[in-house]
């Protein structure tokens, strides 16, 4: 058994890392019989001050809902972020055996806005990716000079893992845990020194990202006002690397609404709403995870009951262009919403195809997820949405 588990996750580790590498020949082909294009514009990794004004790209360059291809001559749409980056480390709290815990991460500030109130994402990177790769794929930090909001994203130590994935299936103290508190402390440092609203925190991310989403949202949920995970795990099965490959490959195999009681007290729980994302031709994590996902967070919110029966809410579905759109309300509130994207991989939907995981297919989800964020409000251990929004889910 142990033999077979072993093989299982050094096959998907290979898949994980031949995708890499298929695509960055695929580009490199590309480039070379293609004429000579500018060079990119990426976040520097020099510390820079924070800078309250900058030129703002033009109207044509925002993060539309539907994304074209970009062009391969021309800089790319991240290039067009106009406000300041800063790359640093954060002295998170030691963990068990180590005596120095120090976190990198970048933060994105865009530019002719107050400080004071603004919205925090908290983007997760997923395996092989540094954050500015992430930040470039996603385009993220386009569409926050366009709604106001900043972007801090933590970036996993190669000391930590070979391969920056976080230790998403090990809420220990000396593994996902204190990874989880890490990102924890750093929000909080980030709210303390800058202003930022601590009631508008959230956090995103992808595959192993998501999957440190889903640890967050179970263990520190007052910090968060919701959450996005994108081609995410399952969560309360993996115990180990190769249980945890094992449920990306297969999904997990004890029912959806046990494991969140078994890691989770439900009946105090908080609350937290989320939105799932996943290509349904995701080889690497199985599509039938966005669907645990989506129980797991149902039981999480209260919707559903041990036996995972109906409790409260209502389902509307929508299917447009080879997206379905699943969305749970409850008193007219979306709290769970889940977005399958026909032919879509393990990639960011609507991302920047030229970064490796980041397709240009599907919708942008950076602009859905910010579209569910910014409802969101947390305050003390309770959530709120404005009643403007309320009365649009209504209408929807």
């Amino acid at each position: 058994m142990a033999k077979s588990l072993s093989k299982i996750w050094l096959r998907g580790l290979k898949r994980l890392l031949a995708i890499q590498t298929e695509h960055a020949h695929k580009t490199a082909k590309r480039a070379a019989t293609r004429p000579a294009r500018p060079a990119a514009s990426k976040p520097s990794t020099k510390v820079r001050p924070l800078k309250t004004t900058a030129v703002r790209a033009p109207a044509k360059r925002e993060a539309p809902l539907a994304t074209a291809r970009e062009s391969r001559v021309r800089p790319r749409a991240a290039a067009w972020a106009g406000g300041s980056w800063t790359r640093s480390f954060h002295s998170a709290p030691a963990s068990p055996g180590r005596l120095v815990n120090h976190l990198q991460y970048g933060l994105y500030v865009p530019p002719g806005h107050a400080l004071e109130a603004m919205p925090v994402v908290v983007m997760l990177h997923g395996c092989t990716q540094s954050i500015d790769e992430f930040a470039q794929g996603t385009r993220m930090n386009v569409l926050a000079d366009r709604f106001g909001f900043a972007v801090v994203y933590p970036e996993q130590s190669k000391h930590a893992h070979s391969h920056r994935c976080w230790h998403w299936y090990d809420a220990g103290d000396s593994a996902g845990g204190a990874e989880a508190r890490a990102v924890v402390s750093l929000v909080d440092a980030l709210v303390a020194q800058h202003g930022f609203d601590s009631e508008r925190v959230y956090v995103a991310g992808i595959s192993a990202g998501a999957g440190l989403t889903a640890l967050l949202a179970l263990h520190h949920p007052e910090r968060f006002a919701a959450v996005a995970l994108h081609s995410g795990p399952a969560f309360g099965e993996a115990r180990s690397g190769i249980t945890a490959m094992d449920v990306m490959r297969r999904g997990a195999r004890r029912e959806p609404v046990e494991l969140v009681d078994e890691v989770a007290d439900v009946a105090h729980y908080p609350g937290m709403p989320a939105i799932i994302i996943h290509g349904d031709a995701d080889h690497v994590v199985a599509p039938v995870n966005a669907d645990q996902l989506a129980t797991q967070f149902l039981r999480l919110n209260r919707m559903i009951d041990p036996k995972g029966a109906r409790k409260s809410g209502e389902l509307r579905e929508e299917r447009k262009g080879g997206v379905t759109m699943r969305d749970y309300f409850r008193s007219g509130r979306r709290v769970v919403r889940v977005c399958r994207v026909q032919g879509l991989a393990h990639a960011w939907s609507g991302g920047d195809d030229a970064v490796p995981f980041h397709s240009a297919k599907g919708p942008d989800a950076s602009a859905i997820v910010w579209e569910f964020f910014k409802h969101q409000r947390r305050v003390g251990a309770g959530l709120i949405e404005s009643a403007a929004a309320e009365a649009s889910a209504h209408a929807r």
